[in-house]
């Protein structure tokens, strides 16, 4: 069924056609009061009027009609007009200058994201073939035989008093330093290393990575490493302490302060070189008891507390032993 409407004066044009499924309607100034006529579909053969009609005039848009007779250039043309009219409209006009100190804090601020999305810093897979051994899967040299009597007596002597630091918490530990003073010791420095064996993962409070201890050559150990931060700014400390680490954890293994894990060990050496003390913060006024060695100094922002300690809260009735 196609439909069309003629007017005279100044020529209004509409054309239709469903079984095509295209519409076509042109208009322009018209008097007030205008004739129009409707085509029945019959007559519309080739999109003219029937014989019965006035000719139509040729005007300057004679031809419109020609433009729509296919129905794959219309649908072109409203697949284009469709995909103009969900783009999105951007603007002309040029971005804001910004500051040199603006620009330096935009920088800092996309390394922070990533760097809490995660480091990207996944081992390096070597082909089978290589020469080097891949340290990230393999286990070559484990337990293949000791190491000499004077790298085994390095690495099992005992650990000085003076070595051992005591947390507020009451933890023993040894510094990560002195286990690297031991380690080259027993290797001497070079022969001896740590190889990541995954990626660094980074959770929203603490970061993590497998290593592998390698000395002369040989795989001694694999722990994983972990470490605490507070803020995105403090991801690549924390990254440095997580190395230290899987470090502390690998020397387990070739006895290196072995006696940081043993219970009756650490216990008699809380009851001969540590004690428990209060303490005020010099700014917020609050007080809490602390442990420290004896011959340590309380430093700042903590000093004596001069009040008296609290008394112990005297055990319930009902409590069990």
């Amino acid at each position: 069924m196609a439909s069309f409407i003629f007017q005279r004066a100044g020529w209004s044009l509409q054309i239709t056609r469903t079984s095509k499924n295209f519409a076509v309607t042109f208009s322009t100034a018209l008097p007030r009061r205008s004739r129009h006529r409707t085509i029945a579909s019959e007559a519309s053969d080739g999109l003219r009027p029937s014989q019965g009609d006035t000719p139509r005039r040729r005007t300057p848009y004679h031809g419109l009609e020609n433009n729509f007779r296919s129905i794959k250039v219309y649908q072109a043309q409203q697949a284009r007009a469709a995909t103009t009219a969900t783009a999105p409209a951007t603007s002309a006009r040029p971005p804001p200058p910004t500051s040199d100190r603006t620009a330096r804090a935009a920088d800092e601020v996309v390394g922070t994201d990533d760097l809490t999305a995660g480091l990207s810093d996944k081992p390096v897979q070597l082909d089978e073939y290589a020469r080097q051994v891949d340290w990230a899967r393999s286990f070559h040299g484990l337990s293949t035989e000791a190491f000499s009597k004077e790298a085994a007596e390095a690495l099992l002597a005992p650990i000085e008093f003076d070595d051992i630091e005591v947390k507020p918490d009451g933890i023993v530990y040894l510094p990560e330093i002195k286990y690297r003073r031991i380690l080259n010791k027993a290797f001497g420095p070079g022969a001896w290393g740590l190889a990541p064996r995954g990626e660094t993962i980074v959770t929203t409070k603490a970061v993590t990575r497998e290593y592998a201890l390698v000395a002369l050559g040989r795989l001694v150990s694999v722990a994983r490493g972990e470490q605490d931060y507070f803020s995105p700014e403090g991801i690549p400390t924390a990254v440095e302490g997580c190395k230290s680490n899987a470090l502390m954890r690998c020397c387990k293994d070739l006895g290196v302060a072995s006696e940081l894990w043993d219970p009756r060990w650490i216990r008699k050496f809380i009851a001969d070189h540590a004690k428990e003390v209060w303490v005020e913060h010099q700014v917020t006024q609050k007080r809490k008891k602390i442990w420290m060695r004896k011959d340590d100094q309380i430093r700042y922002p903590f000093k004596v507390s001069t009040a008296s300690s609290p008394a112990a809260p005297r055990p319930s009735s009902s409590s069990r032993y």
